[in-house]
């Protein structure tokens, strides 16, 4: 679809009904189920800053952060959860979780490391030195995020935090610590959505002019799980619905299967994209080779895969006519990134290894980007069904930064995302991010801990006063085109569904090291201490009972009741096993019809014959109801031996009984041997059986 096609979808419709339309649909949506009670009701609707998009835009998330002492942990709230664990190799994995682009000059470096803790391989523009095996320097902890004063607050201190890391060379876990706890926070399989508006009003950390801190605001397709490792290879960033040889086996659901798994549609090919919103680089303003954008600035960027394998641009210089993404749109204040477009994901078999690109831009910003709130804006509008059109829009406090159209993915067939994406706020702090590089003369750069005379060369200069560092998020809320049906929400859709394929990959959504054994833990719905019942939202979310413990209201939830509800107002049907009709043609149907009717035939023949055989075994017993009549059970049996042993006067024969192994001498009763003797015999329906000949003797 292009841009001029956008237009409202009631215009045909009468004033006074688009009046009533209005109302109705607005009561529906601005109070669904995630929209936060406390965001004013000035906000419930909204227009798009793209004059080509005409469409009314409602209030379908949001966040306000207004409950002091809001809590993230797992199990905390139904929104968020603040991941507890290293920035990091949860599990055993071969590959480093950093991938990293930079530019050196002289003694020099401008780089721009876009942080993706859950990578496999950087760029392959550069080597990587082998004591370079893990560039996060921080330790995220839940704790690091709350609410205060307002907003969501993401604070990055100076903590040591121990834990089991692994040594790629040596394949084995080793003890490991690092010296700095931040806060991640992520909608990860909680809320999700497809095609809308996006809005963060927040301030960003610490001092602008100095380097290493790193704040991100980002979305990511919900096949993967920010800082799992496990589950981004072969699925981030791919955003590709073609068949061909060359990526087939690196992309895990490619378009080239046949047959869809886990409820997933086949031909269908999937994957997790990224859309970064901001990335922020703090440091010293010099001038930065081929763009005239200094530091500190922020990155704006999509990031996809497949991405181009040969003919690469070098980093640091502007790429070449005709070998790189064309028809891109800039604003006044943006320029092209030069200094990051994507990293090379090596695996082995050498098939395995894939491309992605990274299509980003830098935006410079000043001191009040740090002092005060801004508004971070992203318009999405995913393609077609047959993955053609879309874009995607980012704006500064409504003004335009950015754009990206379908039409320009066309270099390597890629698209505009359509898969359920979740949001992700967080600080993190590396050592290929604003540090100096190469390491100084004279430094190993080999720790990075403030307060450690050895480590003071490897750091930026005035790092450690940056400490403590607050990340301010005032609000959150998305928006979508009333009656869009590209819009949607949800994590796992009906045209894109995740739920059983997280289900069957579960492990890769997990922290085994730490002893996690399920990806999310249920929302905890009261039962946190409490001492009075303002502990626990009172008078409007919840009380403390006499036991000190939180009971919620409806509409609230939590350990203490302090988070609003949040759930899908028309949430996907159940996924389960289908058959697309579509894939079976008359003739397979006819098929199908035949071996069902030639299977129950030969079912029914087989009992049929095996009643008859039972039938003409039990005719062949001799009917001896007549002495039945007159005797008990033992003396019938003794009666008709004797009988039998006198017609066929025939010397004594050892008798093998049906159900004893064994037997003893066959006597005729009254004859010469007057030992006792032992008859073994079987009974049925009063009738005496032979083994010998399976009949009554």
């Amino acid at each position: 679809m292009e841009d001029s096609q956008i237009n409202r979808k009631s215009d045909w419709i009468p004033r006074p009904f688009r009046v009533l339309l209005f109302v109705v649909t607005t009561a529906s949506s601005a109070y669904g189920g995630w929209v936060d009670p406390d965001t004013p009701k000035e906000f419930y609707q909204t227009e798009s800053v793209f004059k080509g998009d005409t469409r009314e835009y409602d209030l379908v998330f949001s966040d306000e952060f207004e409950q002091e002492g809001r809590t993230f942990e797992d199990g905390a709230d139904p929104r968020w959860t603040a991941i507890d664990k290293n920035d990091c190799k949860e599990q055993l994995s071969l590959f480093p979780c950093q991938d990293a682009s930079f530019y050196i000059i002289g003694k020099h470096s401008l780089m721009d490391y876009h942080f993706h803790p859950f990578l496999s391989k950087r760029s392959s523009n550069f080597s990587r030195p082998k004591t370079d095996t893990n560039e996060a320097l921080h330790f995220y902890r839940p704790q690091n995020v709350q609410t205060t004063q307002g907003a969501l607050n993401i604070s990055t201190i100076q903590k040591s935090n121990k834990y089991k890391a692994f040594d790629e060379e040596k394949l084995q876990y080793y003890a490991d610590s690092k010296h700095i706890q931040s806060g991640m926070v992520q909608g990860w399989n909680k809320f999700c959505m497809t095609g809308g508006i996006v809005e963060f009003n927040a301030k960003l950390p610490g001092n602008p002019d100095v380097g290493g801190l790193w704040p991100a605001l980002w979305m990511l397709g919900n096949l993967a799980r920010a800082t799992y490792v496990g589950s981004s290879n072969y699925i981030w960033p791919y955003s590709y619905n073609v068949c061909d040889e060359k990526n087939r086996h690196s992309q895990q659901i490619s378009a080239c299967s046949k047959v869809g798994h886990y409820s997933m549609q086949p031909g269908l090919g999937r994957g997790s994209p990224e859309i970064d919103i901001l990335e922020a680089m703090m440091g010293s303003d010099e001038k930065l080779p081929n763009t005239n954008v200094t530091r500190p600035y922020f990155s704006t960027s999509l990031q996809i895969a497949p991405g181009l394998d040969v003919n690469r641009p070098n980093l640091g210089k502007l790429p070449k006519k005709g070998y790189w993404y064309e028809g891109l749109e800039y604003g006044n204040r943006t320029q092209l990134n030069p200094f990051f477009y994507g990293v090379t994901l090596e695996h082995k078999p050498k098939q395995l290894t894939y491309q992605s690109d990274a299509i980003s831009a830098n935006t410079h910003i000043g001191k009040e980007h740090f002092e005060s709130f801004h508004k971070y804006r992203m318009e999405w509008e995913p393609p077609d069904d047959d993955g053609t059109g879309g874009y995607l829009k980012w704006y500064l406090d409504d003004q335009f930064l950015y754009g990206i159209q379908g039409k320009n993915l066309a270099l390597t067939n890629t698209e505009i995302p359509s898969e359920p994406m979740y949001l992700i706020m967080n600080t993190a702090v590396a050592s290929s991010w604003g540090f100096p590089i190469p390491c100084p003369e004279g430094c190993d750069c080999s720790c990075f801990k403030c307060g450690d005379p050895e480590c003071i060369c490897g750091l930026p200069d005035g790092f450690c006063d940056n400490f403590p560092a607050f990340f301010a998020i005032d609000y959150v809320r998305v928006y979508q085109a009333r009656g869009e049906p590209k819009h949607e929400l949800g994590c796992s859709t009906e045209k894109r569904p995740t739920a059983r394929f997280i289900m069957g990959h579960k492990d890769d959504y997990i922290n085994k090291i730490d002893g996690q054994k399920e990806p999310l833990l249920p929302v905890q719905r009261g039962g946190g201490y409490c001492q009075q019942s303002i502990d626990c939202g009172y008078p409007n979310k919840g009380e403390c009972s006499s036991s000190n413990k939180c009971i919620c209201f409806d509409g609230y939830t939590g350990p203490k009741c302090l988070s609003a509800d949040g759930f899908d107002d028309y949430p996907p049907s159940q996924e389960g096993i289908k058959f697309d009709q579509m894939a079976f043609s008359p003739v397979m149907l006819l098929m199908l019809a035949v071996a069902v009717v030639v299977f129950v035939l030969f079912v029914g023949i087989a009992v049929l014959k095996r009643r008859k055989q039972a039938i003409a075994n039990y005719d062949q017993l001799l009917d001896t109801s007549h002495i039945a009549s007159r005797f008990d059970a033992d003396d019938m049996a003794r009666a008709i031996v004797q009988e039998r042993d006198l017609q066929q006067s025939q010397p004594p024969t050892y008798e093998q009984g049906s159900y004893q192994k064994g037997g003893a001498p066959n006597i005729p009763m009254g004859g010469a041997n007057n030992n006792p003797k032992t008859v073994t015999y079987c009974m049925i329906d009063g009738r005496l059986l032979d083994d010998q000949r399976n009949t009554i003797s």
